[in-house]
């Protein structure tokens, strides 16, 4: 088993792609990046603990490579937006791709670098893609948001402009 641990904007929108793919075993909900130990949401979502709010999948690389997690990473994502993604601004909501090890790092370049030279977007690529760090899990009600609140997960994701964006660039 290996991990993977991407950053979309709200962790909420960010677990749904990769459920029920063949060799993904889990994804958790959680912080990235900070300089906080253990922090809560209620820090993170401020914008000054450095984390980034992310999804931590557990896969079987077998089964399930890690160029297919990025596959189904960049759609989920404006690539372009380094302020935040959609209505989540801040720079806990950044893109971004960590790497857990020097394959991933290298697959993570090589992707970006194949996105932004196919000419999908007029402004450069500026999702990062940085070493993971300390993983802190988010509390349990961040955890399958989608299946526990399912009314305002799909309130909030439509209003965030994330599905609109989807349509129209991928």
């Amino acid at each position: 088993m290996e991990k993977a641990t991407f950053a979309g904007g709200c962790f909420w929108c960010m677990v749904t792609p990769f459920e029920e793919q063949p060799g993904i075993h889990g994804i958790v909900s959680g912080y990235m990046g900070g300089t906080v130990e253990n922090p809560t949401y209620e820090q993170v979502k401020t914008g000054t603990t450095g984390h980034y709010e992310v999804v931590q999948i557990t896969f079987e690389p077998d089964v399930f490579p890690y160029a297919r997690l990025l596959e189904l990473y960049w759609p989920q994502t404006d690539p372009t937006d380094g302020e935040g993604q959609f209505q989540d601004r801040g720079p806990q909501y950044k893109p971004a791709i960590f790497f857990h090890n020097e394959e991933q790092q290298q697959e993570a370049l090589a992707s970006r670098q194949a996105l932004a030279d196919s000419g999908r977007f007029d402004k450069p690529i500026v999702t990062d893609i940085l070493p993971a760090q300390d993983f802190y899990e988010a509390e349990d009600y961040h955890q399958d948001y989608h299946k526990k609140n399912p009314k305002h997960y799909k309130e909030d994701r439509e209003q965030s402009g994330r599905d609109a964006f989807i349509d129209s660039n991928w």
